[in-house]
């Protein structure tokens, strides 16, 4: 089974950047999409970004657009999320989900989640 590991949170001050990476534990990586979902204390959790398999394709919630930037290694098993222009709206746990197949948006039918890494933002 396909396993995520996040890590790179930690606490930024606002206008501040931060990079997650998000490590896969098989070689079949480059079999799935892979989403970046976020999730604030009392409110529900929500899509970010996502990466096609091929990284041919991308997708942002738009509270994010022109701010973070998604990307994928498949040789290193790895994709990144480069969070730039950080605002304490964006406090949240983050995690990474892989999607079988060739779509990565919506944001829904992800699986195999990651423990989820922090992120606060705040002066």
């Amino acid at each position: 089974q396909l396993q995520l590991v996040e890590s790179g949170g930690g606490l930024v001050q606002p206008g501040g950047s931060l990079r997650l990476s998000c490590a896969a534990s098989r070689l079949i990586f480059d079999y799935y999409s892979i989403g970046w979902f976020r999730q604030a204390p009392g409110k529900e959790r929500e899509g970010v970004s996502c990466i096609t398999r091929s990284g041919g394709s991308t997708n942002y919630a738009d509270s994010v657009k022109g701010r973070f930037t998604i990307s994928r290694d498949n040789a290193k098993n790895t994709v990144y999320l480069q969070m730039n222009n950080l605002k304490p709206e964006d406090t949240a746990v983050y995690y990474c989900a892989a999607k079988f197949g060739t779509m990565c948006h919506p944001f829904n039918d992800y699986n195999n989640w990651g423990q989820g890494t922090q992120v606060t933002v705040s002066s």
